[in-house]
């Protein structure tokens, strides 16, 4: 996968318990902090920070992984995927950085419980 080399690779494999555990990716996220914290009052609910709980050495990981391939798109001057480009043109670059690595941790633990190899996802012109 596209930021996440031998040692983001090692790191996972050596940290995280069995990806059977989680029912969903969305746990397998949550478990590592790279969700926002929940801040409501009056109804309205407001994301926060991420809530740092969790391995933080996965999250580490992941997070310099994803700022990796944000680099590699500016350094290439060139568009990223519709989805994370829609991501950098709106929030700052490190917020990208987060939600590219929750998708990440969502992908990751999805190979792993389908023991399948990456296949990039294809991007259809509307």
């Amino acid at each position: 996968m596209p930021g996440v080399g031998p040692i983001g690779a090692m790191i996972i494999e050596t940290f995280a318990p069995d990806m059977a555990t989680f029912k969903r990716g969305r746990d397998f996220a949550a478990w590592l902090g790279l969700i926002p914290l929940q801040k409501s009052t009056g109804g309205k609910s407001r994301p926060g920070q991420i809530t740092k709980m969790g391995q933080k050495d996965i999250r580490r990981a992941l997070v310099i992984g994803a700022m990796s391939r944000i680099a590699g798109y500016a350094r290439q001057k060139s568009r990223a995927e519709p989805w994370l480009q829609d991501k950098l043109d709106r929030k700052p670059r490190m917020v990208a950085a987060i939600a590219l690595a929750n998708k990440m941790a969502r992908r990751i633990r999805a190979m792993t419980t389908k023991e399948e190899d990456y296949k990039p996802q294809k991007v259809t012109a509307t």
